[in-house]
């Protein structure tokens, strides 16, 4: 039987060393490149995958590992059975090359396509978020909960851009959409934050398309924290949903239906018009 409490701790210690590793990395200068001439990637997310990797491997080497760095690929037989870890050496790599602080390193551990464990570390503002399933969600050690606001036209909503720019128009048009009925909304540059930030009522919702390691500690996180949590027009393809990236909504119960409604009308009027 898996320990999750054991797991929790590991996984605990093992982000925050990777986020110092992260402040260390920033102070001797940062070195970038371009993956696909698309996204950014730095020295530093190669590195801290690494020592992640390593550090699963050497306690857990019968585990799969899911990472943005090393597996891309994204195999849905891994995604659904037995143990999953799933890693984002550093989320918002851009802020952290723009010596922005809302950076993240985010790690899961999933069983049977299940979240159990989610740990979300931000080194630059010393704030870190764990859940394990059933057990609630904790920033720096002290529970957490989603806002529990009611009104939309009060809700403060984050989102997010790809870096693929072909889809912009189409996400001007939710934002749009969104941004005419809610207080206002951020873009924050971290999925995982923008989800955290959520759970602990910084934020009143989310919605954006994102890759699993992006979110799939801080789901948890939300989920544990009383977030509602699911996706515009459902899971595709087999995947399990706790690690579907596509038009996921994460928000404060009350508010759920009307973003995806929201978001749903704007894709409508996207299609007429284009």
């Amino acid at each position: 039987m898996t320990d999750l409490n054991a797991i929790r701790d590991f996984a605990l210690e093992l982000a925050r060393e990777a986020g110092e590793t992260i402040v260390r990395a920033r102070a001797q200068g940062v070195r970038t490149e371009y993956k696909a001439h698309l996204e950014l990637v730095t020295d530093a997310d190669v590195a801290v995958d690494n020592l992640i990797h390593g550090r699963i491997r050497e306690a857990w080497p019968e585990h799969a590992i899911l990472s943005e760095e090393a597996a891309p690929e994204q195999q849905v037989d891994v995604m659904r059975q037995g143990p999953l870890w799933v890693v984002d050496p550093i989320d918002g790599t851009v802020n952290f090359a723009h010596n922005q602080p809302q950076v993240a390193v985010s790690i899961a551990f999933m069983l049977d396509g299940e979240a159990q464990v989610g740990v979300v570390h931000a080194p630059f503002q010393n704030e870190t978020f764990v859940a394990v399933k059933g057990q609630g969600a904790t920033l720096n050690g002290q529970p957490i909960q989603v806002s529990g606001e009611t009104d939309f036209r009060q809700a403060l909503i984050a989102t997010g851009f790809p870096y693929d720019k072909a889809p912009v128009p189409g996400l001007i048009k939710r934002l749009a959409r969104v941004l005419g009925e809610c207080r206002d909304v951020r873009r924050i540059g971290s999925a995982a934050l923008d989800i955290c930030w959520v759970a602990m009522g910084r934020l009143d919702a989310y919605y954006e398309s994102v890759s699993p390691w992006d979110f799939a500690a801080a789901r948890l996180i939300a989920s544990e924290a009383g977030a509602r949590c699911g996706h515009v027009y459902g899971v595709e393809g087999g995947v399990p949903e706790a690690l579907y990236g596509r038009d996921i909504i994460i928000s404060s119960p009350a508010l759920y239906d009307h973003l995806r409604a929201l978001v749903e009308e704007a894709d409508l009027t996207a299609l007429h018009i284009d």
